[in-house]
């Protein structure tokens, strides 16, 4: 039977905790979460078991990454099942701090990204998101100091905002991308697909076959315009609303007009019913 990890709620005995953690010189590796953990989540704490001797995550659903149209509240919330799921991959610490902790009467500082964060992705539909999450994770890695942190390719914009924020600021932090976890479908694993009805999920797929047939179109030498805007109709045609589907720079993420000016990747966000589903495939 695996042991449960330690939990900690508040910020002396974190510390406290990290510094038993470090007794013996270990490497820390931090995969940061709001919980509902799924597969992908484990696979993010597989890689951190290969990165570092002692793993610590980070559960805490961040209200300043969700604008005032967006349910806060309704964000699901699976904490017996996270722990469980936690202890059989033998995470030693689980950061669990509540609202008032992370964000205190008085708390004043914020961070604004820019660079990556400004990109004319998800910033022009959701404009409050990155700041939240520059803020808390940045709060993140100063409480938690790890050697490495953990991130998902599946948000991968996140991914370029939070690496750059991490060393424009010298936080002496590696972040490492780890790869989008998929159904057999192809649909990538997120918090976020229950609230997809049974029919939505089977045209949830959509996404990813789009990508996969712009990306070949585009290594066969299609014109990328041509190979997106084909991608774009396939997803519209599927009963999407589609907020983007771009090709950019998989670095930069500034827009990019051919294989040869770097490398590619094709990133796509589109609301399904009720349910916004965002994806990335390299090129």
């Amino acid at each position: 039977m695996s042991r449960n990890p330690m939990v900690v709620r508040t910020v002396p005995a974190l510390r406290r905790a990290l510094d038993g953690l470090r007794a013996r010189k270990a490497g820390i590796a931090l995969v940061p979460t709001m919980g509902a953990l799924h597969d992908g989540h484990v696979s993010l704490v597989r890689q951190a078991r290969k990165r570092a001797e002692k793993v610590v995550v980070s559960i805490f659903v961040n209200p300043t990454q969700f604008a005032p149209t967006e349910d806060f509240g309704a964000y699901p919330r699976t904490w017996k099942a996270d722990v469980a799921k936690l202890a059989a991959e033998r995470v030693e610490l689980i950061w669990h701090p509540d609202v008032k902790i992370m964000y205190p009467v008085g708390f004043a500082t914020r961070i604004v990204p820019e660079g990556p964060a400004t990109a004319g992705l998800e910033d022009r539909f959701r404009p409050h998101f990155f700041g939240g999450v520059a803020t808390v994770v940045g709060k993140l890695f100063t409480q938690v100091r790890p050697d490495v942190a953990i991130f998902g390719e599946k948000d991968f914009q996140q991914l370029r905002v939070v690496a750059q924020m991490a060393r424009d600021l010298d936080l002496g932090v590696k972040v490492i991308g780890a790869k989008t976890v998929r159904e057999r479908d192809g649909l990538a694993m997120s918090s976020r697909n229950v609230y997809l009805s049974a029919a939505e999920r089977q045209v949830a797929t959509t996404l990813c076959k789009a990508m996969k047939q712009a990306a070949t179109r585009i290594r066969a030498g299609e014109h990328v315009a041509t190979a997106i805007a084909a991608g774009a109709g396939m997803i519209r045609s599927a009963g999407f609303a589609l907020d983007y589907f771009e090709a950019r720079h998989a670095e930069t993420l500034a827009p990019i007009g051919s294989l040869g000016e770097g490398p590619m990747r094709i990133l796509v966000a589109a609301k399904l019913g009720s349910t916004r589903l965002i994806d990335n495939m390299a090129v």
